[in-house]
């Protein structure tokens, strides 16, 4: 396990807000040279701290998707479900986000949707197909009211 010292957790901090941030720009951020900055995020790469970079797409101006918040409970939470269920999940590009919880549901998924029907058609084709599902309990978001990365 790699010990993570304060330029190591800014460093995380600044690629959270913009990963396509240059490599001299972060050094100078932190206050190092551009070759242990890049050292320091490749020892944080290899060490799977940062298991790497995506891109956040916008669905356009004017098509306001919903976020819908899932929480779903297995029929049982044996390794065997828990992978089953996992592996599924990961075909569907509709399914943003998947957290193992704790408490009341076994998973919390985030979806986004245009409206109401393509949220039925997700519900019906996908999350009732997933395997070993006993309970989905579905929540519409209002409005998103903190975005943590830069526009």
């Amino acid at each position: 396990m790699l010990a993570l010292d304060a330029i190591d957790r800014n460093l995380l901090r600044l690629l959270r807000l913009n990963a396509r941030a240059t490599n001299a720009a972060l050094a100078a951020e932190v206050g190092l040279s551009p070759s242990a900055c890049l050292r320091r995020i490749k020892l944080m790469e290899d060490a799977g701290v940062i298991r790497g970079y995506t891109a956040i797409v916008d669905n356009g101006e004017g098509q306001n998707t919903i976020a819908v918040i899932i929480n779903i409970t297995l029929e049982r939470q044996t390794e065997d479900y828990l992978n089953r269920f996992e592996a599924a999940v990961r075909r569907y590009p509709e399914i943003r986000e998947c957290f193992l919880m704790t408490g009341g549901s076994d998973y919390l998924l985030r979806v986004e949707v245009a409206n109401a029907g393509e949220f039925e058609r997700i519900h019906k084709t996908i999350l009732s197909a997933l395997p070993g599902v006993l309970r989905i309990h579905s929540s519409f978001s209002i409005r998103n009211v903190l975005v943590t990365r830069l526009k």
